[in-house]
């Protein structure tokens, strides 16, 4: 049986006005720049207009661990909000899950409204039941995916991605993009999560370029805002797959942002995955369509699918993120003392589980040695 599902109310390009006055007591989930740069104040300017009282809870960092949680949990118990809203990208938005889901363990959090402002186009948390939360001790990530982890509300206002670097710009439109193509070929997908997924590749292809080079360009900035949206409400659905599972690995031991993380992987994935450099796989005519809605149709499948990986590649370049492990600045001595442990986590990563091709952990280490060094067919 298969199952489809958008429960987040989703608002384009504001909306925050018409919500702060039903809301009294607001618990605000963010990052210190955010907070100290005076950013938020996107939020807190409504809700002082609407009189209610706020905390800002400003204490979460890039792949947000478990110690912040459990500091953001004690902190919503104490103050007993009617209403959460995580601001920032995606790890204050996964942060926010966390502490809402933890906290829900302790007392009934159900009457507490949960809005979800992204102020980046990458990870479609605004819209998924997905969070990953990390171990630094262990150095491992942790995704947890439940459908209490959806938000009730997402405001998409393109405005807030104006002031994002390039770089940031680049390493969450390739994550944007590595979203919709595992959820196009995860063995759970489904006509619905297909048409967003699909939706959102033509997005990406249309508006990331535009956003790159000229970041006050609202309206490929909208676009782009658009695309994660879809693509995660395409993956909350139909899972993700290897990718994920060895960026999540990857990210955790040697601090590679996860964007960047998904981006260096897709082509050497995409390979396995295909069996482009071996036996072609069922998974090949999957990318072919792929590629077909790119412009890259060629005679063949094989050929489809590989012109699509190595478009991967090719954006991967345009946008300045490193094409290997090892252009990423990683040590080889580094990279092989770890390798072993990334496979087993990878392997055991819920994303994984809906991988289009199954996989032993001697595939992932052969595919991580491939992205290492720069492999592909």
């Amino acid at each position: 049986m298969n199952s489809f599902s958008v429960r987040t109310r989703i608002m384009t390009g504001g909306g925050l006005e018409t919500l702060a006055p039903k809301l009294h007591r607001v618990f605000i989930v963010t990052d210190g720049f955010m907070s100290s740069s005076g950013k938020v104040s996107y939020i807190t300017d409504e809700l002082d207009k609407a009189g209610a009282e706020y905390r800002i809870f400003d204490k979460v960092k890039a792949d947000p661990d478990i110690a912040t949680v459990t500091k953001g949990v004690d902190t919503i118990l104490e103050f007993k909000p009617d209403a959460v809203i995580a601001f920032g990208g995606g790890s204050p938005i996964d942060a926010a899950k966390a502490i809402v889901f933890f906290a829900a363990k302790a007392c009934d959090m159900r009457d507490c409204q949960f809005i979800a402002v992204p102020t980046t186009s990458g990870t479609g948390s605004e819209v998924s039941r997905f969070a990953v939360i990390t171990d630094p001790e262990k150095e491992v990530k942790y995704p947890l995916v439940e459908d209490s982890l959806l938000p009730d509300v997402a405001i998409l206002d393109a405005v807030l991605t104006a002031s994002v670097p390039p770089s940031v710009t680049a390493d969450t439109g390739i994550d944007v993009f590595t979203h919709a193509v595992e959820a196009l070929v995860s063995t759970a997908a489904n006509d619905f999560s297909d048409a967003a997924a699909e939706k959102s590749i033509k997005l990406v292809r249309k508006h990331l370029l535009t956003a790159y080079r000229e970041p006050e360009n609202m309206e490929a900035r909208q676009g782009m805002h658009n695309a994660s949206c879809l693509a995660g409400i395409a993956f909350s659905n139909s899972g993700l797959g290897l990718n994920h599972g060895m960026a999540h690995a990857l990210g955790a031991r040697f601090h590679i942002p996860h964007g960047r993380a998904n981006g260096i992987l897709l082509p050497y994935v995409m390979s396995f995955n295909a069996g482009c450099a071996e036996t072609l796989t069922p998974v090949a005519k999957r990318y072919a369509k792929i590629a077909r809605l790119l412009g890259l149709e060629s005679s063949s499948v094989r050929q489809s699918a590989l012109n699509l990986i190595r478009t991967a590649r090719k954006y991967v370049e345009q946008f300045h993120i490193p094409s290997s492990i090892q252009v990423a600045g990683v040590n080889k001595e580094e990279f092989e003392a770890e390798l072993d442990a990334m496979a087993e986590a990878a392997l055991a990563d819920r994303c994984t589980a809906t991988n289009p091709k199954p996989c032993t952990k001697e595939d992932i280490l052969q595919v991580f040695r491939k992205a290492y060094i720069g492999k592909l067919p």
